[in-house]
């Protein structure tokens, strides 16, 4: 629908640039909103000019569409609103890249969504009342027959072209809630001082005591035997009786 390049919201790019009036110009839905705004145009023109006739036995003037004047007030009312309604549109779709507020940009994107969504409708309703009078209409004498053709031809043509624009304006919807839902920023990788702690893993080794081969086996043994032993009894002193006097 429109140029996706670049960071955008609700179908538009962030403010701050400039307006580039080719670009939008070039966009579908500029150009299907144009259609829709000189459709409304042709009705209601055909209407107010040739809409209106005077039978041969009445002065009064009539409806072309059977005589019924709330079908030509009805056409003219839809196209009128619908003109108003595409003149508007096209400057907010020309402002709304300088809109930095995301909440203001969905309020205009749910006001594009829901107008024209109504005004597919109501065209359905025209042209379905002016095709059914149209075809009841018998007494075609003084009745400018192209007039009325066109009046029900370009409503129908209306239908096609706001059903678009609700179907653009959907589509702008779902890709501003999506853009908001998934953050667009990526955090660059830490590093140095703002790299978080990571504790290194702990590998214990298993402490193996050394063998000493240079101090003889025999040497140890006598030194703990000589340290340990007792020390014996003097020979000498084995039966000693002391003197009698």
């Amino acid at each position: 629908m429109e140029d996706t390049g670049g960071t955008s919201a609700y179908g538009a790019s962030f403010a701050g640039g400039g307006f580039d009036w080719r670009k939008f110009a070039r966009q579908p839905q500029t150009i299907v909103r144009f259609f829709s705004w000189l459709f409304a145009i042709v009705v209601f023109a055909c209407i107010t000019t040739e809409g209106y006739v005077n039978p041969s036995q009445s002065a009064q003037a009539f409806c072309i569409f059977n005589q019924n004047d709330l079908a030509c007030h009805y056409a003219v009312g839809v196209g009128v609103m619908a003109f108003l309604a595409c003149t508007g549109f096209l400057l907010l779709d020309a402002y709304l890249p300088f809109i930095s507020n995301a909440r203001q940009r969905r309020s205009a994107v749910m006001a594009d969504l829901g107008l024209s969504g109504l005004w597919s409708f109501l065209w359905l309703v025209c042209f379905c009342l002016l095709a059914s009078l149209w075809a009841q209409t018998q007494d075609v004498r003084g009745v400018p027959e192209d007039a009325a053709r066109a009046t029900v031809t370009f409503s129908f043509f209306s239908i096609a072209t706001w059903a678009i624009l609700t179907y653009f304006a959907l589509v702008r919807y779902r890709r501003g809630v999506e853009d908001i839902a998934v953050p667009t920023s990526i955090e660059p990788p830490a590093t140095g001082h703002n790299a978080p702690y990571q504790p290194t893993s702990y590998n214990p080794t298993t402490y193996n005591p050394t063998t000493y081969s240079g101090f003889p086996s025999s040497g140890v043994d006598a030194y703990q035997q000589t340290l340990f032993t007792p020390s014996a009894q003097p020979q000498g002193d084995v039966g000693y009786q002391p003197p009698a006097y």
